[in-house]
């Protein structure tokens, strides 16, 4: 009974430490950028999504959401680590939806990945593009709303479609193959280790 006590806390431990790690890996990506100079606002394409693929890929779908819910906690609370800044402000920012979705998109990843019971690129490539879908959706929805009810700078859904899907979607799919492939190669490690 002790022993399994043991090897419970210490199960909770690597939880936390590898929820940390991700979180930490999460806030890096936002500084690995390449910026597209649209209006009304620019965007960012960063690196953040292929680490909050695979922090669904290998923590599962609540630890990885946990680890992105903890990264826009610490944001929020005006640490500067998304790609413009941080702070309560960021939320009547029209891209912020994006930051929303990555915790959307690390929990479903990780929620498909495990019912697909398969570490297969092609299964983990269709966990990555689910999550990359609904982080989409997020980014767009919000974008829409804020820009045109809150910030009033109205914005059609032909800008929204142009700037907030095509000119990034191109890239964040390369990362739903990269994730993938590295987390067929991650996930063996990871239980090995465990």
């Amino acid at each position: 009974m002790r022993e399994k006590t043991l090897r419970e806390r210490t199960r909770s431990i690597e939880d936390i430490v590898l929820c940390g790690m991700f979180t930490a890996l999460i806030a890096a990506g936002a500084f690995m950028k390449i910026s597209i100079p649209v209006q009304p606002f620019p965007m960012h394409f960063t690196l953040q999504f292929f680490f909050v693929l695979l922090a669904g890929f290998l923590l599962g779908s609540r630890m990885g959401a946990m680890s992105v819910g903890s990264y826009l906690i610490v944001g929020l609370a005006g640490v500067p680590i998304f790609a413009a800044g941080g702070g309560l402000a960021y939320l009547v920012r029209p891209t912020f939806g994006f930051l929303l979705g990555f915790l959307f998109a690390a929990y479903v990843t990780g929620f498909v990945s495990e019912r697909l019971h398969s570490q297969s690129f092609f299964a983990l490539l269709f966990a990555a593009v689910c999550g990359l879908l609904v982080m989409y959706a997020s980014g767009m929805v919000y974008f829409y709303f804020i820009s045109n009810y809150v910030i009033s700078m109205p914005v059609t859904w032909g800008i929204v479609l142009v700037n907030c899907f095509l000119l990034t979607v191109g890239g964040d799919f390369v990362l739903c193959v990269v994730s993938a492939i590295a987390a067929v190669r991650l996930i063996p490690l990871l239980k090995r280790m465990r």
